[in-house]
């Protein structure tokens, strides 16, 4: 029914638009119900526990689809195990220009430039008080594109204290290619710089919480060894990969449509092999040694174990969630349970 109907009316509306209108239709209390009754699949042998937290089942949304934190409640009928929201920053910011946000249908894929557009901590914070026990949060923060690299280690900070006593696990994103200059965060000396920061003042907390780290697909075998050993150094809990992609290879879509619409890290189904190969090398070069959380590329549920095998403890979805629609938690967990 999705496929069939609902994403090709989707599909006609403006990306952004379309997200607005989907997420709105799943709080109507008969769209819950029905989605409830038709998706949920919950088995105790889909339970994971990870970072001292207790997951329902390892299927999570990615960060990006709830960026102020306004639906995660309802996106749990959906079937996730968690829900990660943001990015968030310290001061709200509208993000990058319209339109931001483009559709590649023949490579199942989406390139965005959003420019972590949300309504900022303060307000994050605060719907988030008001959740309901038992659905895993994670709380994905970043820097204002207004503040300069050598600062952004306060933004972090203010994300992280405003949003400690309301989200289960943490996510420190450096690795967006949509704000000018973070990635430049990701090299060695100032992330080790940024995670032990957060590290001291989560330590300082009664009750630390899981500290991970969000990188991108398109770190070298160098880069990706700096990031092992920042781990360890670190001590953070573990690490999310990946994010989404600067490179345009090996796409179906002309590439001179590819090129109009302009810069924006790539996800959905081009991103597949890379990813898993992120976090193969990851988990093999480690020993295994810290959990990751795979996204990237998961449209099926052949997609979802080849994260697993490759060493994830958790998967995420986001552009596959968009591409195949709700059944596709549904039957990642009937493969997995």
């Amino acid at each position: 029914m999705y496929k069939s109907l609902i994403r090709k009316l989707l599909f006609l509306l403006p990306p952004e638009t379309a997200h607005h209108y989907a997420l709105k239709l799943s709080g109507f209390p008969p769209v819950a119900r029905f989605l409830k009754k038709n998706y949920r699949f919950e088995r105790s042998s889909l339970r994971r526990e990870l970072f001292g937290l207790s997951f329902p089942n390892p299927v999570g949304l990615a960060a990006g689809f709830d960026k102020n934190a306004e639906y995660f409640e309802k996106l749990a009928d959906f079937g996730f195990g968690f829900v990660e929201i943001g990015t968030v920053t310290p001061r709200p910011q509208p993000g990058n220009p319209r339109p931001r946000l483009f559709r590649l249908p023949e490579d199942a894929a989406l390139i965005n430039r959003m420019g972590f557009n949300n309504d900022g901590a303060e307000a994050v914070a605060e719907r988030l008080r008001r959740r309901k026990p038992g659905l895993v949060i994670g709380g994905n923060i970043g820097k204002n594109k207004s503040t300069p690299n050598e600062e952004a280690l306060k933004d972090y900070e203010y994300c992280f204290e405003r949003l400690y006593e309301v989200v289960d696990y943490f996510v420190v994103n450096v690795s967006s290619p949509n704000t000018p200059g973070l990635r430049e965060l990701q090299e060695k000396a100032p992330l080790t710089r940024l995670l032990r920061h957060l590290q001291a003042l989560n330590h300082a907390k009664p009750r630390p919480k899981p500290l991970l780290l969000k990188i991108a697909p398109d770190l070298t075998p160098a880069q990706l060894d700096d990031i092992i050993e920042i781990v360890r150094e670190t001590g953070i809990a573990g690490v999310i990969a990946a994010n989404t992609t600067v490179s345009r290879e090996n796409l179906r879509t002309p590439a001179e449509q590819v090129a109009q619409l302009g810069e924006g890290g790539l996800s959905g189904k081009p991103l597949r092999r890379r990813s898993t190969e992120v976090i193969r090398y990851l988990h093999q070069k480690s020993g295994g040694a810290f959990p990751i959380i795979g996204v990237g590329g998961i449209h099926s549920p052949e997609d979802a174990l080849e994260k697993l095998q490759a060493g994830a403890s958790l998967i995420q979805l986001y552009t596959g969630f968009i591409y195949e629609g709700p059944g596709l938690i549904r039957r990642i967990k009937k493969a997995l349970g």
